[in-house]
């Protein structure tokens, strides 16, 4: 997972379309097509240890499983799915543009505890249509675990309803963030971090940082995690978890509370019961971070 630019990335919209275009296939044709892609994904990842890597930024790495998975899966895709674009984290944008509906993929988030074999990554796959997910799909392969959502009609775990936590008070809560910042702005995005991990680790059960965002949302999801703060947003890492956690019954959301989109700034994912501790936490360590 990556620290984003400033700007989106290329092919990217910047802002939210109005409305969502409805695929030419149902979402339920298209999540058996997701699934599938996902399977395939799957089986590279668990055929084969990481062999080529290299660094692709300041303290970031590609390894030639990511690129393996990437390009089987598009391949897939453009085969059954011709009409629909796709954005992948390494080879960047191809297929249909404007306002048609397009998937993103990570191919592996959370590459470098692939690259150690530390079990915890993932490949998050969303069908994005009007500035927001409206399919989603995550395998854990390591886990054997894989999590679905599809707008409107819940999420799942290998077939079984999922939902977040009920969790109300900040001393019961386990709560995930994202990877300190690398490369241009580390230094003042780590200050919000630090801020975050001090305020948080003073007041809720535990903190983690678990080096996947798909694993961290599809957690906040399940209810293993009470939240997730995500100081970045780059769609193959968080649109499919952001359809889960709202199919599941959170709440995700931008740096000033508004609902998240693939525009967003940040992801913050969030049972019910903790969205105004979160949100306030988050306030405050974004203004002492300007001290």
């Amino acid at each position: 997972m990556t620290v984003p630019p400033t700007q989106p990335p290329s092919g990217v919209p910047a802002e939210p379309r109005p409305g969502a275009v409805v695929p030419a296939q149902s979402l339920s044709e298209l999540l058996g097509i997701a699934t599938e892609a996902l399977g395939i994904a799957r089986r590279i990842i668990r055929s084969r240890l990481p062999g080529a890597i290299r660094a692709k930024g300041d303290r970031d790495i590609v390894t030639d499983v990511d690129l393996a998975v990437e390009e089987a899966v598009r391949g897939f895709l453009s085969r059954e799915t011709p009409h629909i674009g796709f954005l992948g984290e390494e080879h960047g944008r191809v297929g249909p543009d404007g306002d048609a509906p397009w998937w993103t993929l990570d191919p592996v988030d959370g590459t470098s505890n692939l690259s150690r074999g530390i079990p915890l990554c993932g490949v998050s796959l969303a069908l994005v249509s009007g500035g927001n997910a409206v399919l989603a799909a995550i395998d854990l392969p390591f886990l054997e675990v894989g999590y679905t959502a599809a707008a409107g009609q819940g999420a799942y775990l290998d077939g079984e309803r999922i939902h977040v936590a009920e969790t109300r008070e900040p001393s019961d809560a386990v709560v995930s963030i994202g990877d300190f910042a690398v490369g241009p702005g580390a230094e003042h995005n780590n200050r919000v971090r630090l801020n975050l991990l001090a305020a948080l680790g003073a007041r809720v059960h535990r903190v983690r940082m678990l080096g996947s965002a798909a694993i961290d949302l599809a957690w906040v999801a399940q209810g293993k995690l009470d939240a997730s703060i995500i100081l970045s947003n780059l769609p193959w890492d968080t649109m499919a978890g952001v359809l889960l956690v709202r199919e599941a019954g959170g709440a995700v959301l931008d740096r000033d509370g508004s609902d998240h989109t693939v525009g967003s700034a940040v992801t913050v994912a969030v049972c019910p019961g903790l969205r105004e501790h979160i949100m306030a936490t988050l306030a405050d360590a974004y203004a002492k971070a300007q001290d």
